[in-house]
């Protein structure tokens, strides 16, 4: 007892220490991260980093970076080499945990810093296949010079400010989940471009699809699920001359597959309808000052850190500005002193699952073409953060990898049975996606535009340009799939030669226009040409209600201005409601809820933030299409067009009847009225009074920490209006990520922008979300674009001078 007396307190100290030294579980370290010298405490008070002069190793000649008002860097450096390291080393400096965050996150790493919490997440991804085709990706960017030094300069920019990283100036991310930085590398860019790849082309609706059929059969299929919409208003104009040859596209005997009697279940993620853009030039006919003006605004998912990073690039042969993706070099959205461009995502059908039949449960070789063929057997291993490795098999078709369905394994050493090799165009490997904006940031004319798009890859994008030689020009561009009509609207049979996709369009016969005669190009997202383009794209695009205002607006503009531009960026008509209202409001006249009736009834269409129309228009839309889609379709529900055709040309269809209310026959009358009121009573039950039903309020827009669970790094409830299928498509996580409008001026452009958040991605930053207000409010700031590194600009932050370390 009397030793114990004496050797209590230095084990208990020895226990303190080892306690507060070593990180529990998925909690850092306690006494690194409280500690008032080094840890948590620091990120609260830390500036930015504006030293005049810094000393780099890896730097050939001095640098100039002039940071303007809005702490947007203008960097001037005397070679491209140069240009790119300070844009490594500048983004790193304020954004490493987030790009760092992104890489893990396309690899399946993120178990090594939050744990097993994230097992499900990482293994999904790993089998997707995002890691393996980056390590391709890679080592054919190697065979591209210009691509691989830029590649390899940025890289060694972020390395050099890793290297000068104390625990004291981590982000306090790291310091919160208690993990250090890695090395960049140029796979780790590639990763990033994966991860773009995977928001914007990385889902099916296949599986879903192939049990409609199989429970309905192809005439529903035809008319709930048709492949073009009735109210659709294409990107490249209906009439457009397709001023080539095509390929022949040989369709087998038989294109539907063969239908189990057990549904499927190995759904692959849901396309997002969230997740769009809009992007538009108007030729000079139609603007004030007789040069073309281009807009876009990317819809993304709505996040803190941004998604994009604001900068300005100059170097001999080079002087761009625009939005960067932090981890990439290069501008992606921008414009130099001759030309403008912009990007929306296409949605082509460029993912298609096959069912694969193994020859036994080693699953090492499967049916195809008459013969067993090897599969390829890969072996995965997950590091968990507390030292746990879990090991995960993978198999590889020549079709490409075997994928899951992920959320119904809840056992984390349980086999499914393979059975669908997921095609996907994310995993090609030709061409350059980097290289296309590298040469889109010095193209100076149409024909460099077009020089530039030809070596792109994926996600397929639609490239808007304008220059100042009174060009304008849209172009659907990636590698799109040679497929049969509908071919990957339904399972494909994996053993089918016949099945291949038959080579790629060329490039040259990728949809696009030039210059039309209606004097502007447009999209958002919706059908990429009308149905005489001889090459099948996909049947699902975005609808077209967001297109159609759009191309309304541009049609009747006249002696446009920036400023006309931008607030067609913030429409906020509601088409749906103009197509819908007339048919629906005669139903509830008689609505003993007679002031919702009214609301609505003078409601002028538009989805502002205070109204309390729209509230009860976009919740009553909603629930109007879960009482007439539901029974029959839970897991898949006709587009918004077709639902919109139901209900006005088509009300005795039998949908509107409730199969699962076997005494009741449902109608027309029934469905909408008591939808109605199901409206009302869910928002009295969430929202109490109808004056506190503002559209804003019930949306809920919010932009959070790329962690969900850091509450206090996010924003939310932010005061704006818009939807889903408005021009202004903001929703409660997903909105504009950059709006940017410029005029092409033949002596220098003029040009706008912003985005929801700030240049910083420390929380503790007034750079960290300072654009959100003026974002929700529609504005834009003037963007700073520099002739040269002595030019002298209003209320600039500081000046900084990059040297070569001897």
């Amino acid at each position: 007892m009397k030793l114990l007396k004496y050797i209590w307190s230095p084990l208990l100290a020895i226990g303190l220490i080892y306690l507060f030294d070593h990180p529990l579980g998925s909690a850092p370290a306690l006494g690194k991260f409280f500690s008032p010298f080094h840890g948590f405490l620091q990120n609260t008070t830390q500036e930015e980093d504006l030293s005049e002069e810094i000393f780099l190793e890896g730097v050939k000649e001095p640098v100039k970076v002039v940071y303007d008002q809005n702490y947007v860097p203008h960097v001037f450096a005397e070679n491209e080499d140069d240009l790119y390291y300070t844009q490594g080393y500048l983004v790193a400096r304020d954004r490493l945990w987030q790009m760092e965050f992104y890489t893990l996150v396309a690899a399946g790493r993120l178990t090594e810093v939050v744990g097993e919490t994230a097992f499900e997440y990482d293994r999904y991804n790993r089998r997707l296949g995002m890691a393996r085709a980056a390590q391709q990706i890679v080592e054919e960017q190697k065979k591209i010079p210009e691509a691989w030094n830029a590649l390899t300069s940025y890289a060694a920019g972020v390395n050099a400010y890793i290297s000068q990283l104390s625990y004291k100036k981590l982000p306090v991310e790291y310091k919160i989940l208690g993990y250090q930085p890695e090395e960049w590398t140029p796979y780790k860019t590639v990763l990033m471009l994966m991860n773009m790849r995977q928001t914007l082309n990385g889902q099916s609706d296949d599986f879903r699809l192939t049990n409609v059929l199989a429970q309905y059969g192809i005439d529903t299929i035809k008319d709930l699920f048709p492949d073009y919409a009735s109210n659709e208003s294409p990107i490249i104009p209906a009439g457009t001359p397709w001023k080539f040859t095509p390929i022949e596209v040989k369709s087998p005997e038989e294109t539907l597959p063969p239908l189990d009697k057990e549904l499927l279940s190995e759904y692959i993620e849901k396309p997002n309808p969230g997740i769009g853009s809009n992007n538009w030039a108007i030729g000079g006919s139609k603007s004030a000052t007789g040069l073309p003006i281009l807009a876009n605004d990317p819809h993304l998912g709505l996040s803190l850190p941004s998604i994009w990073f604001q900068m300005q690039l100059s170097a001999p042969g080079v002087n761009v500005y625009g939005v960067a993706l932090p981890g990439c070099p290069g501008i992606t959205i921008g414009f130099n002193k001759d030309i403008a461009w912009g990007v929306t995502n296409v949605g082509s059908d460029v993912m298609d699952f096959y069912k694969i039949k193994f020859k036994d449960d080693t699953k090492k070789e499967y049916w195809y073409d008459g013969q067993w063929k090897p599969s390829t057997i890969y072996i995965e291993e997950f590091k968990m953060k507390s030292g746990k490795v879990i090991k995960d098999t993978l198999i590889y078709t020549h079709h490409g990898p075997i994928v899951y369905n992920e959320q119904k394994e809840t056992n984390f050493n349980k086999s499914t049975p393979a059975g669908h090799a997921m095609k996907w165009i994310a995993h090609n490997t030709v061409g350059s996606d980097l290289l296309t904006f590298l040469k889109l940031n010095k193209a100076k004319n149409y024909e460099d535009y077009r020089e530039a798009l030809a070596i792109y890859s994926a996600p397929a994008q639609n490239f808007v340009f304008a220059s100042n030689s009174n060009d304008i020009a849209i172009t659907v561009n990636g590698r799109l799939p040679l497929k049969w009509k509908n071919q990957g609207k339904f399972i494909l049979d994996g053993s089918n030669p016949e099945h291949e996709w038959q080579g790629y369009i060329p490039f040259e016969q990728n949809p696009t226009v030039k210059n039309p005669p209606r004097g502007f190009v447009s999209s958002a997202n919706q059908f990429s040409t009308d149905p005489t383009y001889p090459y099948y794209l996909g049947w699902k695009f975005a609808p077209a209600y967001r297109g159609q205002r759009i191309n309304q607006r541009l049609d009747r503009m006249k002696n446009a201005t920036a400023d006309s531009l931008r607030m067609l960026q913030n429409d906020n008509y509601n088409l749906v409601a103009e197509r819908l209202l007339p048919v629906l409001l005669p139903v509830i006249e008689k609505s003993k809820h007679k002031e919702a009736v009214e609301v609505l009834k003078e409601w002028d269409r538009n989805n502002e933030a205070n109204s309390i129309a729209t509230t009860i228009f976009e919740t009553w839309s909603r629930t109007l299409s879960d009482w007439i889609w539901e029974d029959e379709f839970p897991d898949m529900y006709p587009n918004p067009d077709r639902t919109a055709l139901l209900l006005t040309k088509e009300q005795n269809a039998k949908w509107f009847d409730n199969v699962l209310t076997a005494d009741t026959v449902e109608t027309f009358e029934y469905i909408v009225a008591g939808s109605f009121q199901a409206t009302l009573d869910t928002l009295t039950k969430h929202h109490g009074e109808m004056k506190n039903w503002e559209w804003y309020k019930v949306k809920n827009t919010g932009i959070n920490h790329l962690v969900p669970a850091f509450k206090s790094f996010s924003r939310s409830t932010i005061k704006n209006g818009g939807g889903a299928q408005i021009v202004n498509a903001t929703t409660t996580r997903t909105g504009p990520s950059w709006r940017m409008v410029v005029e092409l001026d033949k002596e220098w452009p003029r040009a706008y922008g912003l985005y929801p958040g700030g240049q910083s991605g420390r929380p503790s930053s007034k750079y960290y979300s300072n654009m959100i207000d003026d974002w929700a409010e529609g504005r834009l700031n003037r963007l700073i674009f520099m002739k040269s590194k002595d030019e002298k600009i209003d209320k600039h932050l500081k000046n900084i001078i990059i040297n070569p370390k001897n």
